[in-house]
């Protein structure tokens, strides 16, 4: 099928989607809680099915995890939503300038909301922006990533189960079907995934004028300073970096360690991973990497570190290969004494690996990450509150975490999403609800229209009193 030929076939559906949508009205709070009921029910009655999924797109996927980030949290976004729908659909009332004139920003629906959601997390990262989406009114087109086949099949068997076509449509295809999806006209669009395809998503979109959200991930740091709890800052690292094997885009992607740490971390290391992971490839709770593709990039990043010097720490265990190309399953490796001429320091990581760059003042570290791209989340260990305050005014991130990693994400009132290369926009609770509506202004003139008065003419009295005003 030609590319034209799918992107009028896609606008085909969309353009039918959107009569339906003006057709049918505003939706109601009982309709927008009976979608997010339907997708709670979807989650909830095919879990099994979804988990088994999962796992033979990865080839190996701790099943642990799947449940808890795939499935409970997006139970979590999606029952957090219907709790709280009839509080955010209220107006929000503004202080008129006359008092017998009402003004209030009312909280209208977009309309047809386009969602590309990438491998890593399925689910997650296809139901948590539609949670926002039908709490705010709105219908979707999902295009869910060709590299998770299974579980991207199954979705959409399970979507036209549970949801009308002018609801909620799943479209499957490759790259090409991609590259389409993100140039038709929706109300809004929202990608995650690489900060280059993120490049490509924005500009098709602008094509049509459609509003993005963007959630490109990138290189988060770990900044552990001097006097920081080093088993702490080693343990609540590891435990993010191992979880799906490090695929995921607020993964710890570099740490910045003081010189005189580096024997400490290394053995605290081994010691956290002997304890937490004593096998990799025969562990049922150790995920593989999703493809061959991404399996040999991370192979190749770690024998470039190791050919430019870094000192290389396979943390798995001895009798067992550093990684397995059969399995796909990467041990997780320290890689101490990273440079920026290595590539492993030049690309989002996305796998077990965890460079390790040396600083001999933290001052010099928070300048090497304001040197950098923004990332959409920074993290940073010290008990030291000036200090944990300083670093917050000094860093920007899409959100920062200190004395632990990742823990905001989890966390329904706070909103996700990037800053500058690292995204733009942002959901999550109250604020996936305010990304996807329109805040309308709506203002109820007053009996008199004071206001409207001022700019009708003859202008010379009122001109006077300008002038008082100026001259005052």
């Amino acid at each position: 099928m030609s590319k034209d030929t799918i992107k009028s076939e896609l606008e085909t559906v969309l353009n039918s989607m959107k009569r339906q949508q003006l057709n049918a009205g505003p939706a109601s709070a009982q309709l927008r809680k009976d979608r997010l009921q339907r997708s709670l029910k979807l989650i909830r009655d095919n879990h099994k099915a979804l988990v088994n999924a999962m796992n033979e797109d990865f080839g190996h996927r701790s099943a642990y995890q799947t449940t808890i980030a795939d499935l409970a949290t997006s139970c979590g976004l999606l029952q957090h939503a219907i709790d709280n729908l009839d509080s955010w659909m209220q107006a929000e009332q503004t202080t008129a300038p006359d008092p017998e004139m009402r003004t209030e920003i009312q909280f209208q629906p977009l309309g047809v909301i386009g969602v590309i959601s990438p491998w890593n997390f399925p689910i997650n990262l296809a139901f948590g922006p539609l949670a926002g989406i039908f709490a705010a009114g709105n219908t979707a087109m999902l295009k869910p990533s060709e590299l998770t086949p299974k579980t991207s099949e199954l979705l959409a068997e399970l979507v036209g189960r549970y949801f009308s076509y002018d609801e909620l449509t799943v479209v499957l295809g490759d790259a090409d079907v991609g590259q389409a999806f993100s140039g038709l006209p929706f109300d809004h669009l929202v990608f995650t995934g690489s900060t280059a395809v993120g490049k490509h998503v924005m500009r098709a979109a602008a094509e049509n004028l459609v509003p993005v959200t963007l959630e490109l991930g990138g290189k988060s740091p770990v900044m552990v300073a001097k006097q920081a709890d080093l088993t702490k800052a080693v343990e609540r690292t590891l435990t993010i970096k191992t979880f799906n094997s490090g695929q995921i885009c607020l993964s710890p992607d570099y740490v910045l360690l003081h010189e005189d740490q580096r024997q400490a971390f290394k053995d605290l290391s081994i010691d956290f991973m002997a304890r937490t992971f004593p096998t990799i490839q025969k562990n049922p709770d150790y995920t593989a990497i999703i493809n061959e593709r991404h399996y040999q990039r991370l192979v190749n990043l770690l024998e470039d570190a190791r050919q430019k010097g870094a000192e290389v720490v396979n943390l798995g265990a001895e009798n067992e290969p550093a990684y397995e190309a059969n399995s796909r399953k990467i041990a997780p490796h320290l890689v101490l004494g990273a440079t920026d001429d290595m590539a492993i320091m030049q690309e989002e990581i996305f796998g077990p690996l965890l460079p390790i760059r040396l600083y001999q003042e933290e001052s010099d570290a928070v300048h090497y990450i304001n040197a950098h791209p923004r990332p959409l989340a920074a993290y940073y260990f010290n008990e030291d509150t000036a200090a944990q305050e300083r670093f917050a005014q000094q860093t920007t991130s899409g959100a920062l975490v200190i004395n632990d990693v990742m823990t905001h994400v989890s966390i329904d009132e706070l909103p996700f999403g990037g800053v500058g290369p690292s995204g733009m926009g942002a959901y999550h609770g109250i604020h996936g609800f305010r990304q996807f509506s329109h805040a309308k202004p709506v203002v109820t003139q007053s009996e008199q229209g004071t206001s409207n008065l001022r700019l009708r003419a003859p202008y010379a009295d009122k001109m006077a009193d300008l002038e008082a005003f100026f001259n005052s």
